[in-house]
């Protein structure tokens, strides 16, 4: 399966970015999968970000971005976004969607299929 997440940039703290995530897999459905998304800062591991199982249902938001990011899909445009409002310097990382197992938990050793990243640089 391959994924691209997209939308990283530089931003101001305290802005907003809106990650996307596609798939260039054909007959690949957002739908059909638990999905997660996943940061990684320079010299630490990647962790998540925040995850959602098959039927769209949130099952987990790391408490560092907790009311600050949200996660969704979208059927009829088969992707997958995650909002980040009120951004701070220790956000910035490269961020990645994936196909997971065991959403519940949203962890890295968990990891099916790992798109490739965007990078989200907060900075004055």
């Amino acid at each position: 399966v391959q994924l691209q997440a997209s939308g990283g940039g530089l931003v101001q703290p305290g802005g907003s970015l809106s990650l996307s995530c596609a798939s260039a897999t054909p007959g690949f459905n957002f739908d059909d999968y638990d999905i997660g998304w996943f940061c990684q800062a320079p010299g630490k591991e990647r962790e998540g970000v925040a995850c959602f199982n098959e039927a769209g249902v949130t099952t987990y938001v790391a408490a560092s971005v907790k009311g600050r990011f949200t996660v969704s899909r979208d059927s009829a445009k088969n992707a997958v976004f995650l909002q980040m409002n009120s951004l701070k310097y220790e956000d910035s990382a490269v961020y990645y969607c994936a196909t997971i197992a065991h959403p519940t938990y949203c962890r890295a050793n968990y990891i099916h299929s790992l798109g490739q990243g965007t990078l989200v640089t907060v900075s004055s």
